[in-house]
């Protein structure tokens, strides 16, 4: 293959269950990055819980964040593009009121959540900032949002459906997601690769949610992890293993690495 650039998924891609980057896909990505390849994280965190292992793999390159809606300067980790979506603010939390569910809001800010779980306090431990208000949210005074995460611990299409109209929905087992229309981590993507002069077809692109599905089946060759649902691998060019097995560097060294590659 001849691969420019290479575009990783964060959770279910290139971290395992406990969050942490294996040895071997650390080892894969900077003997790719050695070889000239650029590579990029695409994720829906946001920058605070992206910087720290942008860090730790040694990266330059910008971070791609929110599904899309930001994307921060690798060096400086400054916002060079945001997206934000407008939501009838009223409406939404009224709908979202009767669902028994935590709603967080990513603003350009900081963090607002009606409630702190267990994935909130591992954000505030890895990102060191704390949400700016946790509450009522039809009482906070946010603004400039990038994206809106429902989570109701379950499938619920019928309740995201009805933001459709407003803004692009990505739903997942857990709840939904509402971003800009025409956001997403593809389309941050196209703006990055022609920034770089990078062809579509010399990038490659892996993860492993509904999230990726756009990336894995619009970029020149799409990576859906063993783990990932039969929607998103239907999306892929390849199915490589699973993230507990190192599914991320499995591809890598059979595909993009020259001492590997066949």
């Amino acid at each position: 293959m001849n691969v420019r650039a290479v575009f990783i998924d964060m959770d279910g891609t290139l971290l395992n269950a406990s969050n942490y980057i294996s040895r071997r896909n650390s080892e894969a990505i900077h003997t790719l990055v050695l070889q000239g390849v650029m590579v990029y994280l695409a994720t829906g965190r946001h920058y605070e819980v992206t910087v720290p292992y942008h860090k730790e793999l040694g990266l330059q390159t910008p971070m791609i964040c929110l599904n899309g809606a930001s994307i921060h300067d690798g060096a400086t980790g400054k916002a060079v593009q945001m997206k934000t979506v407008q939501l009838n603010d009223e409406r939404f939390h009224q709908l979202t009121a009767e669902s028994p569910c935590n709603v967080i809001v990513h603003t350009a800010d900081g963090l607002y959540c009606k409630e702190i779980n267990e994935e909130i306090d591992y954000w505030t431990e890895i990102g060191k900032v704390e949400p700016r208000y946790i509450g009522d949210l039809r009482k906070a005074a946010y603004q400039d949002v990038l994206k809106y995460s429902v989570r109701t611990g379950a499938p619920s299409l019928e309740l995201s459906a009805m933001f459709n109209k407003e803004a692009e929905v990505i739903d997942w087992n857990d709840g939904f997601e509402l971003i800009a229309p025409n956001v997403s981590k593809w389309a941050a993507i196209k703006s990055v690769l022609i920034e770089n002069g990078i062809s579509p077809n010399e990038a490659v692109a892996i993860g492993d949610g509904p999230n990726d599905i756009q990336m894995l089946s619009q970029i020149g060759t799409g990576v859906a992890m063993g783990n990932a649902s039969e929607i998103v691998k239907s999306a892929a060019d390849f199915v490589t293993g699973h993230h507990e097995q190192d599914g991320l560097a499995q591809f890598i060294e059979r595909f993009l690495l020259k001492s590997y590659a066949i």
